[in-house]
């Protein structure tokens, strides 16, 4: 049986749909336009914006004449009335980032990924939060939270990580029920694709598309999906995980799945850095830098391959076909036409795969010749994954959700 819904968040609805239409005009919208765009009402649109205009959410910026008829006047967001802290947890570094209602960074740092006990990890990631909202102007009292994007798998539920390949030390880390008691505001956990993809939707290339996948190509692979406006979390928000897709071609034995011919491990650094040594690629870096920094070493392969060696192209259009591989079948399934991707790794190979991992999608695409598959790079840069988990906690403040309206 379906549930219902009551006056009182239907109106809560309302007043988030209309915030999300003064949010997506940053050159001011009117009343009238907003009535025009939402389907409400003008006297419901009045009602909601003179609440808005009272709690300091928006303010009437200036007025416009169109045509006969009374001046409109042009309401704009109060940019930084709310602020959100985002946190992205990789292997090796943990960046944060200040963000406001227009998606602009207002503070970032960098600080090594914490270790120890989950209390030590804990009093890290609270000082660091500290450190960044005291770097900036604008008053704690602002910032309504803290979103976390961290490495599958997740236990939302419980606010912890599970068992992140690729965090020496994490297994089992409960992250959100601590860290909101130690710094006395909402956390929120998410895997870090979906965080992205939220970015990616919210502030980035994916504005105004209702159907595409964000791609994140860095320690690990994954994706985040949006269908029909909706970020795809899943059953238990660990959506995305296309890292075991067989892809038919031999790496090394995967960690996780014991298989050799998935994206993981066919993909993975060290077996790629390898494939460079065997092929008499010189990165000119010691075993031990390399050994210290596989992602800077990467970097180096793919500048290596922009030069033109032979034996870098190779193993760079290899990554293309694998990874093209992966998400021609993931696009095909769910039958979309656009592709974002980003991520640390991303960034140093893009210059040189983005057009063969295009083509590659392509090619797979089961839906070819009804349109074509657009794959372009992130906008956010490689602090999409801290911005991610900063739109996280934005979004589920303000952004409407039909979900919303159900009694429960």
């Amino acid at each position: 049986m379906q549930r219902g819904s009551n006056l009182e968040r239907l109106g809560d609805y309302n007043q988030a749909v209309i915030l999300e239409g003064i949010r997506l005009a940053p050159e001011g919208i009117s009343r009238v336009e907003l009535a025009e765009e939402t389907k409400l009402s003008p006297q419901t649109v009045s009602n909601v914006v003179r609440r808005l205009l009272d709690d300091g959410m928006v303010r009437e910026d200036r007025t416009i004449i169109n045509g006969p008829g009374k001046p409109r006047t042009v309401l704009q967001l109060e940019n930084n009335r709310l602020l959100g802290v985002g946190i992205h947890l990789d292997p090796g570094v943990m960046t944060l980032v200040a963000v406001n209602l227009a998606g602009e960074k207002v503070a970032e740092e960098s600080r090594p990924i914490p270790v120890g006990s989950q209390n030590e990890i804990i009093r890290e990631i609270t000082d660091a939060v500290n450190v960044l909202i005291r770097s900036n102007r604008h008053k704690r009292a602002n910032y309504v939270g803290v979103g976390i994007a961290a490495p599958g798998p997740i236990d939302v539920e419980n606010g912890r990580l599970i068992n992140p390949p690729l965090l020496n030390g994490w297994k089992g880390i409960e992250l959100v029920g601590p860290l909101s008691k130690s710094l006395r505001m909402p956390v929120t956990l998410a895997k870090d694709t979906v965080a992205m993809t939220i970015a990616e939707q919210w502030i980035g290339g994916g504005q105004g598309h209702n159907n595409f996948i964000f791609t994140y190509v860095g320690s690990g692979i994954g994706v985040g999906m949006v269908i029909d406006g909706q970020v795809v979390h899943g059953v238990s928000g660990n959506a995305g995980e296309i890292g075991h897709f067989v892809v038919g071609e031999t790496g090394v034995e995967c960690g996780v799945c014991g298989r050799s011919d998935c994206v993981a491990s066919t993909l993975d650094r060290t077996f790629l850095l390898g494939l460079a040594k065997e092929g008499g690629v010189d990165l000119g870096m010691s075993e031990e830098d390399i050994a210290a920094d596989p992602n800077a070493a990467l970097g180096r392969l793919a500048e290596i391959a922009r030069e033109g060696d032979e034996a870098a192209k190779k193993i760079i259009l290899m990554v293309a076909e694998r990874l093209g591989s992966a998400l021609g079948t993931l696009v095909s399934v769910m039958d979309l036409d656009t592709v974002f991707v980003g991520g640390h790794t991303w960034n140093d190979v893009s210059e040189f795969v983005l057009e063969p991992v295009a083509a590659v999608i392509n090619r797979h695409f089961l839906g070819a010749g009804s349109h074509a598959v657009t794959v372009q790079n992130t906008a956010l840069g490689t602090s999409v994954g801290a911005m991610g988990g900063a739109c996280l906690i934005l979004d589920s403040h303000i952004s409407p959700r039909a979900s919303s309206l159900l009694l429960r």
